[in-house]
């Protein structure tokens, strides 16, 4: 039977409601439950929000309580009273100032974590791994939670919600790690199904964003509350000019519009004056700060965030990108797939169909 899952509630006081866990819940779930929501709610890959710095640092302390067994035994018992009282104790249960653990501990106030040591325990948990690149999808991965897609690789992916239009329990046993669309029953390249039931060749499309790219929903509006949410692309509706994408840690899946998912690919920096270092590095872009008109890319090599423009970025060949040129109508905000990149001139070849190819600069091609 499976187990019904709690949405995390960022606006209570209670540890466990916070992360969305159960009481009984074990180690693995609360691991879990940290991991996905510390990513989505990051400070940088929620440029300029004060609410996700705050529900960051919040996500922080729970786990940092429960996660520590001492702790969680005595938040159980009394609270956060209880769990701040468990540094003051020593092996015996005796703490500092006389007590005994067997009875309510010290009646000192919440401690809250600074988003500096927010920050620190993030970086601490997720080491050296990027933690922006990948995702675990139904407990896959637990070894490695920054297992990657490639945004030019076939699998499932994910898509923007802002129709509200839920398909329950679709995806639901299948891997994203290996099984690929090709290779599922009854799909085609594209993710379409035959009318026998059987695959179809695969349609080569230019202007739609492979299956298995990992990405988040951004700017929804009947479904905030899923903004920051990640996924994978599961396939591309032409008809509709949307996706359906595989929710992370979940068997749901959504149909949503391409303005309201970030692909969460890989990208190499090139050309900061600057902060020389960085050129040749490569890193995650997790977050687009429309105001500044940056990306936030998280280089895996240094283990920090910068903020770049894209002419400052690499997109690789495959990538499927959208065009903005408004001085071009006739190619604005069209998607087509980076063919290549020529270094001299720092454009890209973007092939938007079988029969057209164009030649546009690295800063009008977005993600």
């Amino acid at each position: 039977m499976r187990k019904v899952q709690m949405p995390p509630n960022l606006r209570s006081k209670d540890f466990y409601e916070i992360l969305g866990c159960r009481k009984n819940c074990s180690d693995a779930e609360l691991k879990k439950a940290y991991r996905k929501l510390a990513v989505k709610w990051h400070p940088d890959k929620n440029p300029n929000n004060e609410e996700a710095t705050n529900n960051f640092q919040k996500i922080s302390e729970a786990y940092a309580a429960l996660s520590d067994p001492k702790k969680r035994k005595l938040y159980d018992q009394y609270g956060i009273e209880g769990a701040n009282a468990a540094d003051q104790m020593d092996e015996n249960g005796m703490n500092h100032h006389g007590g005994f653990g067997g009875g309510p501990p010290g009646h000192g106030g919440v401690q809250h974590m600074s988003p500096d040591d927010a920050q620190a325990f993030f970086s601490s948990f997720f080491g050296g791994s990027d933690p922006f690149g990948g995702m675990m999808h139904n407990g896959m991965g637990a070894g490695n939670p920054h297992m990657t897609f490639r945004s030019q690789d076939p699998g499932p992916s994910f898509s923007n919600f802002s129709s509200g239009t839920r398909h329950g329990g679709m995806g639901g046993g299948i891997d994203p790690f290996h099984a690929m669309m090709n290779g599922m029953p009854g799909m085609n390249g594209s993710g379409s199904v035959g009318n026998n039931g059987h695959a179809q060749a695969p349609v080569k499309r230019y202007n739609a964003i492979p299956s298995g790219t990992v990405v988040s929903l951004k700017g929804l509006v009947s479904a905030p509350e899923r903004n920051g949410d990640r996924g994978v692309i599961n396939q591309f509706i032409e008809s509709s000019g949307r996706y359906i994408i595989m929710i992370e840690d979940s068997e749901d899946t959504m149909s949503v519009k391409p303005s309201n998912l970030l692909q969460h690919i890989r990208v190499q920096i090139h050309e900061i004056q600057s902060q020389p270092e960085l050129n040749g590095k490569t890193g995650t872009i997790i977050a687009w700060n429309e105001a500044k008109e940056r990306y936030n890319i998280y280089v895996v090599a240094l283990k920090k965030i910068v903020s770049l423009k894209t002419g400052n970025l690499i997109l690789d060949v495959g990538t499927v990108a959208q065009v903005t040129l408004p001085s071009r109508r006739e190619l604005n905000g069209k998607w087509g797939t980076i063919k290549k990149w020529i270094k001299e001139s720092n454009k890209y070849d973007v092939q938007l169909s079988a029969q057209h190819i164009i030649r546009v600069k690295t800063e009008v091609m977005r993600v």
